[in-house]
């Protein structure tokens, strides 16, 4: 830090630069700032000092010229950005006093910030978290997405429904933006392909007639911790093409070229539009070749800058695609290279290759995106065409390795061959890359072992895992302050950036007053969440109950429907048997559901028909009460998670990839109770078998199961009690007394031997892990000491490890700063799995 910054950054610095914002960005005398005025001056002082820290991170890269990493993702849900900023200066404490001295509260000023509506859930979150690891790491790196206006949604409960308003966070801007339109890109779509020939004879296709779409950046600057290193989150407007437009103009048609405007705009309109009818669908594959081009367009230009060589690019830049939406990465790195720099095929391929890493995020075969090939052709000729002669070059391949299987051919191929004919977008996102990782140890197995079963065997060096993590910045230091001020006073502040130094608190679990100072300081984060809960639900919680939190989006294999199941067998043994629980519990869900999915809008107005009637039941609610808190987000994240006693993670096993809320919600002390999914059996790894309540079948049971067909759920029913009265309870006007028959639909769904997500088969065992795990709340001592070792154990799920892994591994970039020490604390073998508990995609048992 050089002494002008040093002089900023003290209380009269800050000082001077509130009133000159107040005064010149803003145009007001201090005392006329409205709150959202206070909030802006605020924020635009702090992002002074991001500039200054970003400008000399520039300059010490430009000097170096290291390798960089460009990670594209569709979703980067970073919440609120003041605080985190704050913190990772470690200047919230002078602008705390700063603002004191004005009379201004800082906690009042945090509040008036918008979440940042970019993304929907774990996969922006995880995108997030990388951006602060990758500063944090002083990696030369930044992320691309697109600039929404509006975010998914605004979740409004009415009468137990979901309702969907727009979530227009950026209606009054947003300070943290700087627009960059001088580096704004044109982003070709639609037109046609004339088939000629270049002057030596060769097939030249000419990309013509094309429509103009124009991508206008605004840089987000992303601090790392000690504010070293500063890099950038890159995002990109839609904008009409203005000389397009004017065309139209002149011409006298107003009324198209408006309409030009509105159709361009929409690009970066909403997050996710719905894509149940063809026009959805076109807008959303539009936007997700809009980011990549943008990207690629950038990245390209910014190599150009110090190189003139394309056969360099793989020394100097690695690309991550953060799932399957930026697939399309492939097709226009190849489309850019190919046509715009006349490269010969081969040579293209293979430097594109080495450029591109993908991050697969899911096993679900309907979230691995295939695009018909109808409108890709429509939409983007050129790069159908680059598709199908990547498929066929890679075709050659397959036929070469295994002469004569047509069927294996048929399976690997890029192009689905059903009606309309689909491009799989998955096999484009492995075929064009050179390391394909999944997300957890389980995960990269299953991967190996099912999805990518053929691929694998054909490269097995290409897959690899790289478990994810979370920031410790954002997830303790910020959200939990008052946990983080305990641990720095027992062991220092060192795992702010080694999460591992968090294993010397194993020294204090036998510390009773270290325990009691723990347990209290939990306590007054539930006692911060009941005021939450009564502020905005009107309803009053025990902080003294045991906390039972399930909070993620709403979908058929994340099992909320499984939790409330259980709620309602807890209910009924109370009320029907006089059977009282071991000890009080407060049921906290949040979350949305995707507006077109039904079911799973049913199952949070089921979880509100449940609590209406379990609240209002002078019989029941002294034991437990069910609340759910609506328009779940990073800034209401930040509240419950320090507040949880139990992690719930009971999605259907070889269903989560990972999962990151459970990671979250035991770096603040909750305990899991799960299935043996995701990152649940490594968290177990970690923390230890008596410190978590896992449960259910395994993945090669479920697999095994959906198989041979050998799930009946009759059989469950006809032979345990408590599943039968559970069930019967949907038939019952028990959860509906106005509406009858309106949660019939799942006593239907749970005994078809096709429930895909084994409700209950897993009820049994859910139940029994709920009471070990209540059996143990009630032990205060053994359940402190079973929090304490959760916190002190989760230091491999810092995303600072998973993105050093992933840039020793994958990226090979490193820090273009000293300081922090990007290697794993230790090194650890990968997770081994039994050949018993990996299924093949044939049903066979894989080592």
């Amino acid at each position: 830090m050089n002494g002008e910054t040093a002089a900023a950054d003290s209380v009269a610095g800050i000082l001077e630069s509130l009133h000159r914002h107040a005064k010149y960005s803003l145009g007001r005398a201090w005392p006329e700032l409205s709150a959202r005025e206070l909030y802006t001056a605020v924020a635009l002082s702090v992002r002074d000092r991001l500039v200054e820290r970003m400008l000399e991170t520039d300059e010490r890269n430009r000097k170096a010229d290291p390798k960089r990493l460009y990670y594209l993702s569709i979703e980067f849900l970073i919440g609120r950005s003041l605080g985190n900023n704050l913190v990772n200066l470690g200047i919230r404490e002078l602008y705390r006093q700063a603002l004191r001295e004005l009379d201004v509260d800082l906690e009042r000023v945090e509040q008036e910030e918008e979440d940042a509506a970019l993304g929907n859930g774990g996969l922006g979150r995880l995108a997030a978290c990388f951006l602060d690891s990758l500063a944090t790491l002083g990696m030369p790196g930044c992320g691309y997405g697109i600039n929404y206006e509006y975010g998914l949604f605004r979740q409004e409960i009415h009468d137990g429904y979901q309702i969907e308003k727009p979530d227009s966070w950026l209606a009054q801007s947003t300070p943290w933006a700087i627009a960059r339109t001088e580096e704004s890109c044109i982003v070709p779509v639609h037109g046609h392909i004339e088939h000629a020939a270049d002057r030596k004879g060769d097939y030249n296709p000419m990309w013509l007639g094309w429509r103009v779409l124009i991508g206008v950046p605004y840089d987000t600057l992303i601090a790392g911790y000690g504010g070293r290193t500063v890099n950038f989150l890159r995002l990109y407007s839609a904008r009409s093409s203005r000389d397009f437009d004017m065309q139209i103009f002149n011409d006298g048609d107003y009324f198209k070229a408006v309409e030009q405007k509105i159709a361009s705009e929409n690009v970066s309109k909403v997050l996710y539009p719905a894509d149940a009818v063809i026009a959805g669908k076109e807008l959303r594959l539009v936007q997700e070749y809009f980011l990549v081009a943008c990207a690629i367009r950038d990245i390209t230009r910014r190599f150009e800058q110090n190189h003139d060589n394309f056969r360099d690019l793989p020394a100097k830049v690695a690309i991550q695609l953060n799932d399957t939406h930026p697939a399309l990465a492939v097709a226009e790195l190849m489309r850019f290279l190919v046509d715009e720099k006349n490269l010969g095929w081969e040579e293209a391929w293979e430097i594109s290759q080495a450029t591109l890493a993908y991050t697969n995020h899911t096993l679900a075969p309907e979230a691995l995106e295939k695009w018909p090939v109808p409108l890709l052709e429509t939409v983007l000729p050129r790069h159908f065409q680059v598709i199908l002669e990547i498929n066929r070059r890679f075709l050659d391949r397959i036929w070469a390795a295994y002469p004569g299987d047509a069927e294996r051919r048929s399976r690997m191929s890029l192009i689905e061959e059903s009606t309309p004919r689909q491009v799989r977008m998955a096999h484009l996102a492995i075929v064009g890359s050179h390391s394909v990782n999944g997300v957890s140890a389980i995960h990269t197995a299953l991967i190996r072992a099912s999805v990518a079963r053929e691929f694998c065997e054909l490269w097995p060096n290409k897959f690899n895992n790289k478990t994810n993590g979370v920031s410790p910045r954002q997830w303790l230091l910020k959200a939990n302050p008052g946990l983080a001020e305990l641990i720095r006073a027992a062991i220092g502040d060192g795992w702010i950036t080694d999460l591992c130094q968090l294993r010397e608190l194993e020294n204090r679990v036998a510390d009773d007053a270290w325990r009691a100072a723990f347990l209290e300081l939990k306590l007054a984060n539930k006692q911060a969440l009941a005021r939450v809960i009564q502020e905005s639900l009107r309803i009053r919680v025990d902080p003294a109950s045991l906390f039972d939190v399930q909070v993620k989006r709403l979908h058929a294999y994340k099992r909320q429907l499984l939790n409330v199941m259980h709620i309602i067998e807890e209910y009924l043994s109370l009320i029907e048997d006089g059977r009282q629980p071991t000890t009080p519990r407060t049921y906290i869900f949040a979350g949305k559901a995707a507006p077109g999915y039904w079911a799973a809008k049913q199952i949070i107005k089921l979880i509100h028909n449940v609590g209406r009637v379990i609240n209002n039941d002078s019989r029941a609610n002294q034991w437990m009460k069910v609340v759910f808190l609506p328009d779940y987000r990073v800034s209401l994240a930040e509240r419950i998670i320090p507040a949880a006693d139990i992690s719930e993670q009971i999605s259907v096993a070889g269903m989560e990839a990972s999962g990151t809320s459970n990671m979250k919600l035991a770096l603040n002390g909750a305990v899991t109770l799960g299935t043996q999914d995701g990152a649940n059996i490594e968290i177990r790894e970690e923390v230890g078998e008596d410190n978590v309540f896992l449960f259910g079948l395994s993945a090669a049971e479920v697999k095994r199961m959906r198989q041979d067909g050998s799930y009946r759920p009759r059989d469950y029913y006809d032979r345990d009690v408590r599943v039968k009265r559970v069930a019967d309870a949907f038939l019952s006007k028990a959860f509906c007394p106005d509406e009858p028959d309106l949660f019939g639909w799942i006593f239907r769904a749970i005994l078809d031997p096709n429930d895909e997500h084994f409700h209950l088969a897993d009820l049994p065992a859910y139940l029994e892990a709920h009471e070990r795990a209540a059996e143990a709340f009630r032990d205060r001592q053994r359940w402190a000491r079973m929090a304490i070792l959760n916190v002190a154990r989760i230091g491999k799920f810092s995303s600072d490890r998973t993105v050093a892994e992933y840039a020793r591994d994958i990226w090979n970039i490193t820090p273009s700063t000293s300081g922090i020490d990007m290697q794993p604390r230790e090194e650890r073998q990968p997770m081994q799995f039994k050949a018993e508990q990996v299924p093949g995609s044939d049903g066979r048992v894989l080592p």
